[in-house]
């Protein structure tokens, strides 16, 4: 009776991360929060990244304070040396579907995660990245709800969505290589958007492409999900949470999710510590002494993220401009980041970043030196304060939207509030 009285009172997440860093610490975040919310939380990773985990981190000793939180790990069936990296995603992709999905099916019918099983009470929801088309299924087989965490950019996710649509007019495949003939298909976006500013895989030459068909299922299973998570805040992205609300209307904007992950933490005196990292790599903090010692808004950080591969003449342009523009920069370059040396695109969001937000500057897919030194020279001097006070005013939103009473906390709890309710076994009916 106990064991059936907290499955009511406490809903089981299975949370299913892509495999790759942002995702991951995304993941990881939201789980502890939702472990702040006493409910049973089972983060399923690839062997491999939990290895990587288990080395680079203190994520065991840290949800070691979380009685009902547990990591399950299962393979993805590629070899050891595999680099598991940008470049390999659609390798990595497909292995999700043909080896993790059969294997999860298996553990959720008899193995770790069933019923059968005295480890844990059943899955009463999921949690998973719409490009995991296997979630669906799996969500279906299983009778529980699914909600879709897209970590990428919510702009990157209504593109998605208008993919059918920008292929139905014929805006992609692209006709010619005018990238900067406008795109008038994707609504809230007309009067600024360029074939230029399109995921990568819009650059095929037909729709068999592997990207356009990943992102084609992915604009399919949006919709079916209970629900859409998505890291960002009303203020930020109101005009296309109201785009993506008229094919996904029940949204949960909670960005910016690390500053609400502290927020929460901090209110339940279980702050992170001061170190506290979801790095898959070990970090060089080397840097640190000599960041400290900086001016305060005089360094440039330069990250290309977890899903973009460069190459190593890009990589070279970035380098003499940023070195040329004479400014202070500190650079993150992850392993297996850099084409040769050992794809989600940030197009879009670069756009979104110069037209929208005033925020950031359009380099129109040119990677050279000149260009790279231009820009640094007109963020960091000649329109330094006009960029400083776009970044202050959006960070004071930021601030406000984690707040207690702000719109990501209110979304936050709502989002727990419907996992709670849609968890609850259904209602026998009583026979006369």
């Amino acid at each position: 009776m106990g064991h059936q009285a907290d499955q009511v009172l406490s809903p089981h997440i299975l949370i299913i991360p892509i495999p790759l860093q942002s995702p991951v610490n995304c993941m990881l975040k939201l789980a502890e929060l939702l472990c702040l919310a006493d409910f049973h939380v089972t983060f399923l990773n690839i062997d491999y990244f939990h290895c990587r985990l288990l080395q680079y981190t203190d994520v065991e000793s840290r949800f070691s304070q979380y009685p009902r939180f547990r990591f399950e790990t299962i393979s993805d069936g590629l070899p050891k040396d595999h680099p598991r990296c940008a470049d390999k995603f659609y390798e990595m992709m497909e292995a999700m579907e043909n080896v993790v999905q059969p294997l999860l099916k298996e553990k959720l019918k008899c193995g770790s995660l069933s019923s059968k099983s005295s480890q844990a009470l059943p899955i009463t929801c999921i949690i998973s990245e719409a490009i995991i088309g296997c979630a669906f299924n799996i969500a279906q087989q299983i009778d529980v709800p699914l909600f879709y965490f897209d970590t990428i950019g919510p702009c990157a996710v209504w593109t998605y969505l208008c993919l059918p649509k920008l292929i139905e007019a014929g805006e992609v495949p692209f006709k010619d290589n005018d990238m900067d003939a406008s795109i008038r298909c994707v609504p809230g976006m007309e009067s600024f958007l360029r074939r230029r500013d399109l995921p990568h895989f819009c650059r095929a030459n037909d729709t068999s492409d592997q990207g356009i068909q990943l992102a084609l299922a992915e604009a399919r299973q949006l919709p079916k999900a209970q629900g859409i998570i998505l890291n960002t805040f009303q203020h930020l992205d109101k005009t296309i949470l109201s785009q993506i609300g008229t094919l996904c209307p029940n949204l949960y904007a909670i960005g910016p999710l690390h500053s609400l992950y502290n927020t929460k933490l901090a209110a339940s005196i279980k702050s992170p510590e001061p170190h506290s990292t979801n790095s898959l790599w070990k970090e060089d903090r080397s840097c640190l002494t000599w960041l400290n010692a900086q001016p305060p808004k005089s360094v440039i950080y330069v990250s290309i993220g977890s899903q973009v591969p460069m190459t190593i003449n890009q990589k070279m342009e970035l380098w003499h401009g940023l070195v040329k523009s004479e400014s202070r920069f500190l650079w993150i370059i992850r392993p297996g980041s850099i084409i040769g040396e050992t794809a989600e695109d940030v197009e879009l969001m670069e756009r979104y970043t110069s037209v929208v937000w005033k925020i950031g500057l359009d380099m129109k897919d040119v990677l050279d030196r000149v260009i790279v030194e231009k820009m640094v020279r007109e963020l960091m001097m000649l329109r330094r304060n006009e960029f400083l006070k776009s970044a202050d005013e959006t960070a004071i939103f930021a601030k406000e939207s984690v707040s207690e009473g702000g719109s990501s906390s209110c979304n936050l709890d709502r989002l727990i509030e419907d996992i709670r309710l849609m968890s609850l076994p259904a209602p026998k009916l009583s026979k006369n």
